[in-house]
C-alpha cells in the first residue's frame, strides 16, 4: 500500500503569469512569461530560432544572448514569436487553474521506483524516476482511455503514450497539451487517430502512415541501411542496402556506390536505383567488409 505525501499545488489565477516583451542589451527581441525567458535569435543564413532561458531576474534590457541556452526550433518572424510567447502564457495559466499537486509517493513503476510525482486528479498520477517517467491510472480512470490506445495495466510512458491519457481525459490537460497529444497520436498511431476522428489521413499528415506507405511501395527495392564516404572511390558514398530496408542477420546485404552529391538518407531511407547506382564489391571503407 503506497503513501502519498503532498508537497505543493498550483494555484489558479486568470492573470498570471504576466507577459513582458522587450529588447535585450544586444537588441534581440525577447520576452518573459513567469520563470521562462524567450528570445528570437538570428541564424547565419538569415533565419531565426526560438531560444529559452530560466529565471532571469534582471530587467529585460540587461539580458544578452548568453542568457539563453534552450533551442525550440525556427520562428518565422516577430508576429510568430509573439504568438508563441502568448501561447505559452495561456498554457501556464490553464495549467495553474488545473491545480495539479506535487507529491511524494512510494510506489514502483515500469520505469523504476517513483522519485516524485504530480497528481493530476484522483486516480491520475504522473511519476518521475531515475531513468524515465509516465502516467499511472487506476482501473476506473483507465477505462476512459480509447480502446485502441489503452494499456491494460494503466501505465503510459512519457515520450508518446502520455498522449492517450490527454485524449481520454481532456479536462485534466491544457489546450496546448491537448493539441500536442492529438499530433502525437496522429504521428504514432494513425489507425487510432482515424477511428477517433472518423476520417482517413492524407499523405503528409502522419509520419507513421507515411512510413507505412513508403515500406509498401519499396518492399522489394534495395534500401540503404548504412552509409560511409568511400576512401577507395572519391566522389562516392559507399552504402550497404537490403530488400525493403530490413535489418536482421538473415537478410541478404549488397553494397552500392552513390554519388556524394546525390546521397540523402531521407526520413525513411534512401532507395537504390539499380539502373543508375553501381553495384559494388571492391575494397570497402566499412570495417566489417574489409575482409
Amino acid at each position: 500500500m503506497s503513501t502519498t505525501i503532498p508537497i505543493k499545488a498550483s494555484h489558479a489565477s486568470s492573470s498570471l503569469p504576466v507577459v513582458e516583451f522587450g529588447r535585450s542589451a544586444d537588441n534581440l527581441l525577447i520576452a518573459r512569461v513567469g520563470d521562462t525567458a524567450f528570445a528570437m535569435i538570428p541564424t547565419a543564413d538569415g533565419r531565426h530560432f526560438l531560444a529559452t532561458g530560466w529565471r532571469l531576474s534582471r530587467p529585460l534590457a540587461e539580458w544578452t544572448r548568453s542568457d539563453f541556452y534552450g533551442h525550440c526550433g525556427l520562428v518565422v518572424d516577430e508576429a510568430a514569436f509573439r504568438a508563441l510567447v502568448e501561447d505559452n502564457a495561456r498554457h501556464q495559466r490553464e495549467r495553474a487553474a488545473l491545480g495539479r499537486q506535487e507529491v511524494i509517493v512510494q510506489v514502483n513503476t515500469p520505469w523504476g521506483p517513483s522519485q516524485g510525482a504530480t497528481l493530476y486528479a484522483e486516480g491520475v498520477m504522473f511519476h518521475s524516476t531515475a531513468s524515465h517517467g509516465g502516467f499511472q491510472l487506476t482501473p476506473g480512470r483507465n477505462a476512459s482511455i480509447h480502446p485502441k490506445l489503452r494499456r491494460p495495466k494503466g501505465f503510459y510512458e512519457e515520450d508518446a503514450e502520455w498522449a492517450a491519457v490527454a485524449q481520454g481525459l481532456p479536462e485534466l490537460f491544457t489546450t496546448r497539451e491537448r493539441r500536442e497529444a492529438d499530433e502525437t497520436i496522429r504521428n504514432h498511431w494513425p489507425e487510432a487517430w482515424e477511428t477517433i476522428h472518423g476520417r482517413t489521413l492524407e499523405p503528409g499528415e502522419s509520419r507513421e502512415r507515411d512510413r507505412q506507405i513508403f515500406e509498401r511501395a519499396h518492399a522489394e527495392d534495395w534500401i540503404v541501411i548504412s552509409a560511409i564516404r568511400s576512401d577507395h572511390r572519391p566522389g562516392f558514398t559507399e552504402v550497404v542496402a537490403t530488400r525493403g530496408g530490413k535489418r536482421d542477420t538473415r537478410t541478404a546485404e549488397r553494397r552500392f556506390l552513390v554519388p556524394v552529391e546525390e546521397y540523402r538518407a531521407g526520413p525513411f531511407g534512401f532507395v537504390i536505383d539499380e539502373a543508375r547506382h553501381l553495384a559494388y564489391d571492391g575494397p570497402s571503407s566499412f570495417a566489417g567488409w574489409r575482409s
